[in-house]
């Protein structure tokens, strides 16, 4: 039947398998859509991970950056002797240096009562910090101890401080048993190792966690002046510095945090397999869409080969199917993803979005999952003489 229509019309012969039953079109094409959802955010909570865990690193207002040999992350920050980053204004390529505490402290919510780990980051007030220019702009408001720029993107379990602020209400809190008040806001946002963020001043940082060394600190920032090489002055400073400092380009040392959590734990593993999973459903079941579609009409490709076609035409056939059910079955699970993420960024406040690369992957992964398992039903294909079959 199939046969008389794709002459008279030249309907593509692929399409028609495929629509001739739509049941299993139906199938097929939720079994792609689904096993695209599963990479799509898989990918994305990993991608988000890494991307999260340093939001605040992308922003820091530096060239080269301090840190000690035994800080692993930025959940596990170990000090350093200040004078180090002192000791880097001898270079002439160094402009100026921001000594910065950074550490973990129980923030109590001003309505409930009850206290969540937050993310103190303590600096000198006249001393830049961020390229943010809302934390530029309102730095000057810690010279006061006791004030505190509160991270408006913090999870809602710190309490409604944004929304009090903003309506002229006085947002006081406490810290370790010190009162703090709320002088401004900013807009860093919470990561897979803090759930918000606060800024203060040294002084402050210093009330709130009394047993801190004053000559210890757990990040130096340094600025370079215009046209130096980070990576050059870098290697300086290593060869006339001790060996316990590290010292990281900007850009090394947002690599360094993104490799902790891609190596160092095991939530980038189980994403990505989470991803290498959904694709494997998605073989499964393409292959056996189209091994069946491939067995039901065999009787017609071996009746083609009889009259003539060529075994590679009639593979093109397949591969064609393979080829319309992931362009098809890849557009619901492109929608899906983008209402998923635009979900998770309003639930959790992670920086998830679809992003042209993690789209591409995706798309690629169905393009190879389709494909591979049309070439596999193609198997079957290869092996039907027409003269047995009839």
């Amino acid at each position: 039947m199939f046969l008389t229509i794709w002459r008279k019309r030249k309907i593509p012969l692929a399409w028609l398998l495929l629509t001739r039953q739509p049941v299993r079109l139906a199938i097929a094409l939720a079994g792609i859509s689904f096993a695209g959802i599963l990479m799509f955010m898989q990918l994305g909570f990993r991608d988000g991970l890494f991307d999260a865990s340093v939001t605040i690193h992308r922003l820091f207002d530096a060239d080269l950056v301090l840190t000690s040999p035994r800080s692993m992350s930025s959940i596990s920050m170990a000090g350093f002797p200040e004078r180090r980053l002192i000791q880097t204004l001898a270079d002439p390529e160094v402009a100026d240096v921001s000594p910065v505490h950074w550490n973990f402290v129980l923030w109590r919510n001003p309505e409930t009562r009850t206290t969540r780990s937050i993310l103190a980051l303590g600096f000198e007030p006249s001393d830049p910090l961020l390229i943010d220019p809302l934390v530029q702009k309102q730095s000057s408001f810690l010279r006061q101890k006791g004030r505190v720029l509160f991270d408006e993107r913090s999870r809602n379990e710190f309490g409604p401080v944004a929304e009090w602020f903003r309506s002229g209400k006085t947002v006081d809190s406490e810290v370790a048993g010190v009162r703090l008040r709320v002088a401004g806001l900013v807009q860093l946002g919470p990561s897979f190792g803090a759930d918000g963020n606060m800024i203060i001043s040294r002084e402050t940082f210093r009330s709130i966690i009394p047993n801190s060394s004053k000559g210890s600190i757990e990040l130096g920032l340094i600025r370079l002046i215009p046209g130096s090489d980070p990576i050059l002055v870098a290697e300086r400073l290593k060869e006339q510095l001790p060996n316990d400092i590290t010292i990281f380009t900007k850009e090394q040392f947002i690599e360094f945090e993104k490799n902790y959590w891609r190596s160092s734990t095991a939530i980038g593993f189980i994403f990505t397999l989470g991803a290498a999973m959904g694709f494997v459903v998605g073989c499964v079941i393409v292959y056996q869409i189209l091994y069946g579609d491939v067995s039901d009409h065999l009787a017609e490709y071996a009746t083609l080969m009889a009259m003539g076609y060529r075994l590679k035409d009639l593979l093109a056939v397949v591969a064609r199917e393979g080829l319309l059910l992931a362009l098809i079955g890849y557009l619901p699970a492109y929608a899906a993803g983008e209402g998923l993420y635009a979900l998770i960024r309003t639930s959790t406040k992670l920086p998830v979005a679809m992003e042209f690369n993690r789209a591409f992957l995706v798309l690629s992964m169905i393009l190879v999952m389709c494909l591979g398992s049309a070439l596999l039903a193609m198997r079957k294909l290869v092996d039907a003489d027409p003269a047995e079959i009839f």
